[in-house]
C-alpha cells in the first residue's frame, strides 16, 4: 500500500513524524507536507503562480518533500507527482495535527482540508489530530489511524473521510471512543483584532470554549471534553436538503 501524508503544521512537527512512523508499519510512506506553518488555510489552492518542493531527510518515509504552499497543495501536488512516477497512492493520511479539529473548527482546518483534497481524488482519507497546541501524547492517535484504515477504504468513491481526535492524554487515560458529531463551535472570547502602528492585524482568540446546552449530546467537542477519543465520518455534501425545499415552496409561491 502506497499512503500519502501531508499536514498543516509543518514537516518538522512532532505530529507528522509520529504518523509516519506508525503508517510506515502498513506500507510505503510518502510525505509532501508544508515548509512552515500552515494551519487554519482551510482549501486554499495556490493558483497563477508556481510553488517550491525541498527534498527532505525523513524517517520512515521512502520520500518527503517540504513544499511551499498550502496543506491542499501537498495533496494535490503529491499525488499527481507521485503519479507520473508511477506510483499510485491508496490512502491520504493528514495530520497528527498539534490541536483538535471538532465541530465547526473543520472548516478552517488545513489538516482536514487536506484530507478532503485527498477524498476529492477518490481516494480514502483520514485526518488525525490531537486537542491540544501542546501536544505530546501521540500514541493512541497513531493507534486509531492505523485501525481506522479498513473503513476508510470502505469509503472509497463515496466523497467521505475519516476525522479522528483524541485528548492530549496517554492511552490508558482515555475513556474510549465515540462516534463525534460535528457541531457549531462557540468560543468563551471572540476573536480580537489587534492593529500595530506600520497596519499590521493580527487575530488572536482563546482555545477554551464553554459547553452549550444547545450542542447535541453527541457532539465530539462534549466528548473530548469528558476525556473520550472521537471518530467521525464527514462528507463533501454541503447542501440543506430541507431548506432547498422551503426555497422551491417560497419560489413557486412568489411566481419566480
Amino acid at each position: 500500500m502506497n499512503i500519502l501524508v501531508a499536514n498543516d503544521d509543518g514537516i518538522n512537527a512532532v505530529g507528522i513524524r509520529r504518523l509516519v512512523e506508525a503508517l510506515s508499519t502498513m506500507g510505503k510512506v510518502y510525505v509532501f507536507s508544508p515548509l512552515g506553518q500552515r494551519s487554519a488555510f482551510s482549501h486554499a489552492l495556490t493558483t497563477g503562480k508556481s510553488f517550491k518542493l525541498i527534498k527532505q531527510d525523513f524517517p520512515n518515509a521512502e520520500m518527503a518533500y517540504g513544499v511551499d504552499g498550502t496543506p491542499a497543495d501537498c495533496v494535490r501536488g503529491g499525488i499527481n507527482i507521485l503519479k507520473e512516477q508511477n506510483i499510485p497512492i491508496h490512502m491520504v493520511y493528514t495530520g497528527i495535527n498539534h490541536g483538535g479539529n471538532l465541530g465547526s473548527d473543520t472548516v478552517y482546518s488545513g489538516t482536514v482540508s487536506a484530507a478532503y483534497e485527498g477524498m476529492v481524488a477518490g481516494i480514502p482519507s483520514v485526518a488525525v489530530s490531537v486537542e491540544s497546541h501542546k501536544a505530546e501524547e501521540f500514541g493512541y492517535a497513531c493507534e486509531l489511524a492505523l485501525k481506522a484504515a479498513d473503513f476508510a477504504m470502505g469509503l472509497k468513491g463515496k466523497r467521505a473521510l475519516v476525522n479522528i481526535n483524541t485528548p492530549n492524554l496517554p492511552k490508558e487515560k482515555i475513556k474510549g471512543v465515540k462516534v463525534g458529531r460535528l457541531d457549531f463551535v462557540e468560543y468563551s472570547e471572540e476573536y480580537k483584532i489587534e492593529l500595530d502602528e506600520d497596519g499590521n492585524i493580527e487575530y488572536t482568540h482563546s482555545d477554551s470554549y464553554d459547553v452549550d446546552p444547545r450542542w447535541h449530546e453527541e457532539a465530539d467537542v462534549i466528548a473530548i471534553k469528558e476525556g473520550y477519543a472521537t471518530m467521525g465520518v464527514m462528507a463533501y455534501d454541503l447542501n440543506d436538503y430541507e431548506e432547498s425545499e422551503a426555497l422551491r415552496r417560497w419560489m413557486k409561491e412568489n411566481d419566480f
